[in-house]
């Protein structure tokens, strides 16, 4: 079929018709076909849990992952379900045998509560987390290359970073990140909680160590269901998240990590459904819709806030984050109470505001939120001036 419209795409989903929702970066948003499905699951396995748990669900999950490898470019015996991209870089680093003083190089751009998991285990095992600042604004995607391997040393063991920027929204130039971290013979983890179903992801391509990411962001399966891909000589060192039945000699490692004891897994059966619910409207061109709208409206943002865009076109895809005039710690509480507009402000100084424009986003919601952006920013200077 044709790409849907927004206005067409929005009633397919469960969004509350008064909010403009324009922050699905931050947990995605299922629509109504897809959502109804994980539900069917659930009921499915409440009928016979026993049938289902014990003798149906290899098989289901077996078929479920074969469907998602397909999608994102990998052999499903090297992919494994997880809760959620965070939990997937966890698992990552824990499997590492980092000895006291080596370093783990990132970026200053990643994802907080990855930042908090890579610091735990650095200081168990003496070693040192090492953050990269990548200085904004951005003026071509090598620089972020350049500023990254510049804090390489001699003890660097290991490259961690994003495909897509959390708080930033950029598209990382991640192949020559990946590439620059193979010659120096370096173990490249990638945090791709924001990449699938928003930029294009082939794993085998790409040829990173580890790959964690989310299924229910931008692929909008139900809450729950992320992925992380393992090249086969480092899966027997990774350990799930507890010890239980997939620890029965024999399992392969996608078992080792999914086998965690009684649990729902509707929303990892259900990412087939979300995968056939985007090809089945044309999804390539709904996401290219969303992204000249994304860039339309960071241009439209950044002449009234009157402020530079932090990097170019070429890095952005269906967030972009622009730079506030001022620091405005209660600005997205704001924007939610009295306009009913979704959508985060945050950074270092909380002067960083995210939009994301999703399959359902219409040029009504952005121009909702310029005309709201105009009457805030206005009380706030009045109050200045009293």
């Amino acid at each position: 079929m044709a790409a849907p419209s927004p206005e067409e795409l929005r009633r397919e989903h469960l969004l509350d018709p008064d909010v403009a929702f324009l922050n699905h970066g931050s947990f995605g948003a299922c629509p109504r076909p897809v959502f109804e499905r994980y539900q069917a699951w659930q009921r499915e396995l409440e009928s016979e849990p026993v049938d289902f748990l014990d003798r149906r669900l290899p098989d289901l999950l077996s078929a479920a992952r074969a469907t998602l490898a397909a999608y994102i470019g990998c052999a499903a015996q090297d992919l494994a379900f997880v809760q959620n991209a965070t939990t997937g870089v966890n698992l990552a680093a824990r499997s590492l045998a980092l000895a006291p003083g080596d370093e783990v190089l990132s970026t200053d751009l990643e994802y907080g509560a990855c930042d908090l998991a890579w610091e735990w285990v650095c200081s168990r095992a003496e070693a040192r987390y090492v953050r990269a600042p990548i200085p904004l604004p951005v003026g071509d995607p090598s620089e972020v290359v350049d500023a990254l391997f510049t804090r390489a040393t001699k003890r660097t063991r290991v490259v961690y970073v994003s495909h897509v920027t959390s708080t930033t929204g950029l598209v990382l130039p991640l192949e020559e990140i990946v590439a620059r971290a193979r010659t120096l013979g370096l173990v490249m983890v990638v945090d791709g909680a924001h990449a699938p179903a928003q930029v294009p992801v082939d794993l085998a391509a790409l040829d990173a160590d580890y790959y964690a990411g989310n299924a229910h962001k931008w692929l909008s399966a139900p809450k729950g269901a992320g992925f992380l891909h393992i090249q086969p000589e480092h899966q027997e060192h990774v350990d799930a998240a507890i010890v239980s039945w997939g620890y029965t000699e024999g399992n392969s490692f996608s078992e080792r990590i999914e086998k965690q004891g009684t649990r729902d897994p509707a929303a990892w059966l259900t990412v087939p459904d979300a995968i056939r619910f985007q090809a089945d409207r044309d999804w390539d061109a709904v996401r290219d819709r969303s992204r000249r709208l994304a860039r339309d409206a960071r241009r439209e943002l950044c002449n009234l806030l009157r402020t530079d865009p932090i990097a170019p076109d070429s890095m952005l895809a269906q967030m972009a984050a622009v730079r506030l005039p001022d620091p405005a710690p209660d600005l997205s509480e704001r924007l939610f109470t009295s306009h009913r507009i979704e959508i985060p402000v945050s950074g270092t100084e909380n002067d960083l505001l995210r939009i994301s424009v999703a399959g359902y986003t219409t040029r009504d919601e952005i121009d909702r939120l310029l005309a709201a952006l105009v009457r805030e920013l206005d009380a706030e200077h009045r109050q200045q001036d009293e």
